[in-house]
């Protein structure tokens, strides 16, 4: 690529991030920051911090991303370690079954999980069968302390992000550190305290960064508990009274200023560089096998933590199946018309369809803008490169609510952007949206295998007379494409069930994506529940076989699309 060619990919991809990315962030700012004179002001700030409602909410939204944030570490990391260090039977299955969890929005686990533990769920039938609880009694588990259940949804959701962080930066890590840590006589759990776990802390910063990003801001999953006590459904509820109530914005921009912190916090302590190691080969490494008691104990840990996490996916799949589902431990009929019903009702199938058009024409943009960003990044050698991959990575510090929001005020009536408005016609900004969210699973797909590949490859397409662009097209993208396939399905699948954007910016039927779909199907009385278990199962089985082909193209490099 020429460097004409790559400083027109940088003008245009900065003339992108500039209309879609940062004019939206600037209107939240504006809004909030800007009174009606056009003068910077304080007070809708200091106003919302003096409302106990509004600051209660802004601190249980950052308790609950510490909370799910803490949970999720505390299960990923003995499974990355167990999984690195040692050889267990069915080591291979339970890997790739660890990235369930991840083949369902969280929102959508809420429903199965309330039906698990619910007043008349199947935890409190089975109790009632074992003689524990007594006849007529009833425990609503998470109705008592609502905080928990969503915080223990989140976890079990989004820690494979940090398992395949920490994965990765496990196999990065020299063995020969740790064997001449034990030779000084600094053993077993000292070691990993003061050796391993500092070597794989930037690891483990960068996916509990996204992770702690995603719970504070989440949506879909106090809405099902009902927990409105939370900033971002207090910003969801406030979307009516977007055109003359500063307050939303306010709170927007505020979680807009904690994202950004967070994300430039984790940048700051370990994004420069990671500890220089020497080539494993200079040391023996890898799993070692166990006894065979440890090594079944291995298993049994794996096992356990999967089937806690797959326990929302387990309740959605026996909502779906289901004709009526109260008070017994499993559903006493099983019916498969609750499928039908879901790929027939008039509210699913035009979701359907919409969602494959906005992912799809979203993908492609992602897969043309993000291979030309990262060929830029990791080839060219202009000026300013590196601002493109932080503008291009910027998108996992700001929130989908965040930016769904921004897209919302920006194409209000008598702005710039008026054409777009979502209230006519929201077609447009969901794939804008859709493409913003998901372009840094490309790039850094895209990065990692123009990295791995050598550049005299091109060269020595160019000395046969190659345009620099040809060379890349012919020779470098085929030795990339496991890469770029990788890239994209995350990208498409994510798209496929994106949850702020779609419960923000599709506000007709006619335009409801997926996501939008299945939380007014479940809204309904009668069979709304059961027809949108059924439409969250359609959508888990088109996401996991994603994830699989993703997993095996990919392997343990699949941590590094979760870097921020």
């Amino acid at each position: 690529m020429s460097q004409s060619l790559a400083r027109l990919v940088f003008a245009g991809t900065v003339l992108f991030f500039l209309a879609f990315f940062l004019w939206p962030v600037w209107q939240i700012l504006q809004g909030g920051f800007i009174d009606a004179d056009g003068r910077f002001t304080l007070a809708y700030l200091g106003a919302l911090l003096a409302d106990p409602v509004y600051l209660s909410g802004l601190r249980n939204s950052f308790l609950l991303a510490c909370t799910a944030t803490t949970l999720a570490l505390l299960i990923a990391l003995p499974l990355a370690v167990v999984s690195d260090r040692f050889l267990f039977p069915g080591k291979a299955l339970l890997g790739s079954v660890v990235l369930v969890p991840m083949i369902l929005p969280p929102f959508v686990g809420a429903i199965g999980i309330k039906q698990i533990f619910g007043q008349y769920g199947a935890l409190n039938a089975l109790l009632h069968h074992m003689g524990l609880l007594a006849p007529g009694a009833t425990i609503d588990w998470f109705a008592a302390n609502q905080f928990w259940g969503i915080a223990i949804v989140e976890a079990l959701s989004l820690y494979p992000i940090i398992y395949l962080n920490a994965v990765a930066a496990l196999a990065n890590v020299d063995p020969a550190l740790e064997e001449a840590a034990q030779n000084l006589g600094c053993t077993g759990l000292r070691r990993f305290i003061k050796i391993t776990l500092p070597l794989i802390r930037p690891g483990l910063f960068a996916g509990g960064t996204i992770v702690f990003i995603w719970a504070f801001t989440e949506l879909g999953t106090p809405l099902i508990f009902d927990y409105d006590r939370v900033t971002s459904v207090q910003i969801y509820h406030g979307l009516k009274d977007i055109g003359a109530n500063p307050f939303p914005f306010a709170l927007v921009a505020v979680m807009l200023l904690c994202s950004v912190a967070i994300y430039a916090l984790s940048k700051l302590l370990f994004g420069r560089s990671s500890h220089a190691m020497m080539a494993k080969a200079t040391s023996s490494g890898g799993a070692r096998a166990l006894p065979r008691s440890r090594a079944w104990l291995c298993t049994l840990l794996f096992g356990g933590v999967t089937f806690l996490a797959v326990l929302p996916h387990i309740g959605v799949i026996l909502v779906a199946f289901s004709r009526d589902w109260y008070g017994t431990v499993v559903p006493h009929q099983f019916t498969l018309a609750n499928f039908e019903l879901a790929l027939g009702h008039d509210l699913t199938v035009p979701a359907i369809a919409n969602s494959l058009r906005f992912a799809s024409i979203s993908t492609v943009i992602d897969l043309v803008l993000g291979v030309a960003i990262a060929y830029v990044v990791v080839r060219s050698k202009i000026a300013g490169r590196q601002i493109l991959d932080f503008l291009a990575m910027l998108p996992l510090a700001v929130p989908g609510l965040v930016l769904a929001f921004g897209y919302l005020a920006m194409a209000q009536d008598g702005k710039f952007f008026s054409f777009l408005n979502p209230t006519r016609d929201p077609t447009i900004l969901l794939i804008i949206a859709y493409s913003v969210r998901r372009l840094p699973y490309v790039v850094r797909a895209a990065a990692a295998g123009f990295q791995q590949t050598s550049e005299t490859l091109e060269e020595a397409g160019q000395n046969l007379g190659a345009t620099p662009l040809k060379a890349v097209i012919k020779i470098t993208l085929p030795l990339i494409m496991a890469n770029v396939i990788a890239g994209g399905l995350l990208a498409f699948a994510f798209a496929m069930l994106e949850v702020s954007d779609s419960l923000i910016l599709a506000q007709k039927q006619a335009f409801y994506p997926i996501t939008k779909a299945i939380m007014e199907l479940f809204q309904l009385l009668g069979d709304g529940k059961f027809i949108a278990s059924a439409l969250g199962v359609w959508a888990m089985a088109f996401l996991g076989v994603t994830i699989v082909g993703m997993s095996l193209m990919l392997g343990k490099k699949l941590g590094a699309i979760f870097r921020v």
